[in-house]
């Protein structure tokens, strides 16, 4: 089979494109055959060892697909040959990756895809929106009625971190550029704040007077010095990006009011965590709630160059690789 993989960690120069062995599923797979592949930041930090994660070389790269079942082991009940299927937990911890002609994929990490959603579509949400959902829901435990601050917000994580918010009844105050006010406006902000804004923090508190309940910063700027101080008490910070920065963190104002800064990594969510977010993607897929804001698809032999491209800051959407015609 066709696949994008690498024989040791480094540069996108490690990439190669060719054949391997197809895949054997055990009793709890599903045998894919896959269509499209997003990448995303993780995958080049997996790729060049920034992320260290158990891997067998040759290692296909990726973690997102859609595809079509192949066959599905005897304990893989639910699915059968022929069902669109999505997952976005691959190419880690010891699971070989999505860019390939095929992919085993544990049964409990696979998720039917709803009927008319377009594969690109969906492949691109697949990450960023899990990420959204977790970050809001698992670790932000928001709730209808509550104020959440969303930075980044015209971002892939964070514009499907406003929908959410919004459909799930929250007061959401987006801060983004300029330049996307409408955008982020028309997927249900109640207040857009340019990020440019020399007093981003004093509109912040004049759209949440009673301060924020959930704040989440998808930029990866992480400033808890001001973020803490905007928390209503019992406030949450969540953080999911920013590798490399060291933010201050004041505790007397974290700790005298109930405060708390949670971060999260969804290559650490667990399959029932996964399943959750699938389930709340799906619905609001089904619903044409959910769409990315713009995608480009890439020729599987094109791995390399998308994976040069995010780590050089030279994408804006989403890269998709296109497995099959």
């Amino acid at each position: 089979m066709r696949a994008a993989y690498i024989t040791q960690l480094g540069s996108p120069d490690v990439i190669g494109h060719g054949e391997l062995p197809p895949p054997v599923p055990g009793p709890h797979d599903v045998l894919v055959d896959v269509e499209v592949s997003a990448v995303n930041h993780v995958d080049t930090f997996v790729r060049s060892g920034a992320w260290r994660t158990p891997l067998e070389f040759p290692f296909v790269i990726g973690r997102d697909l859609v595809g079509t079942v192949a066959a599905a082991g005897p304990g893989a009940t639910g699915f059968r040959a022929g069902d669109r299927v999505w997952c976005n937990s691959l190419g880690h911890d010891g699971r070989q990756g999505a860019a390939a002609e095929q992919a085993i994929v544990p049964v409990d990490r696979l998720y039917h895809l709803p009927e008319g959603v377009d594969p690109v579509d969906a492949v691109a949400l697949a990450h960023p929106a899990a990420t959204a959902h977790l970050a809001l829901f698992t670790h932000g435990r928001l709730r209808a009625g509550e104020s959440v601050a969303v930075l980044g917000a015209g971002g892939n994580v964070g514009s499907a971190a406003v929908v959410m918010a919004a459909r799930a009844g929250a007061r959401v105050i987006a801060v983004a550029s300029a330049r996307d006010e409408p955008y982020v406006r028309s997927l249900g902000a109640d207040h857009v704040i340019d990020y440019r804004s020399p007093d981003v923090a004093g509109q912040i508190r004049a759209a949440a007077p009673d301060g924020l309940d959930v704040h989440v910063d998808t930029s990866g700027r992480n400033d808890l010095e001001t973020a803490v101080d905007l928390l209503a008490s019992r406030g949450r910070i969540v953080i999911l990006a920013g590798l490399r920065t060291r933010p201050v963190l004041p505790a007397g104002a974290l700790y005298l009011r109930d405060r708390s800064v949670h971060g999260f990594a969804i290559s650490h969510a667990d399959t029932a965590q996964l399943a959750d977010a699938a389930r709340g993607i799906n619905g609001l897929l089904a619903a044409g709630r959910l769409a990315p804001r713009a995608t480009e698809v890439l020729p599987l032999s094109e791995a390399a160059v998308a994976h040069r491209r995010l780590d050089e800051g030279k994408v804006h959407g989403k890269l998709v690789l296109r497995v099959r015609a």
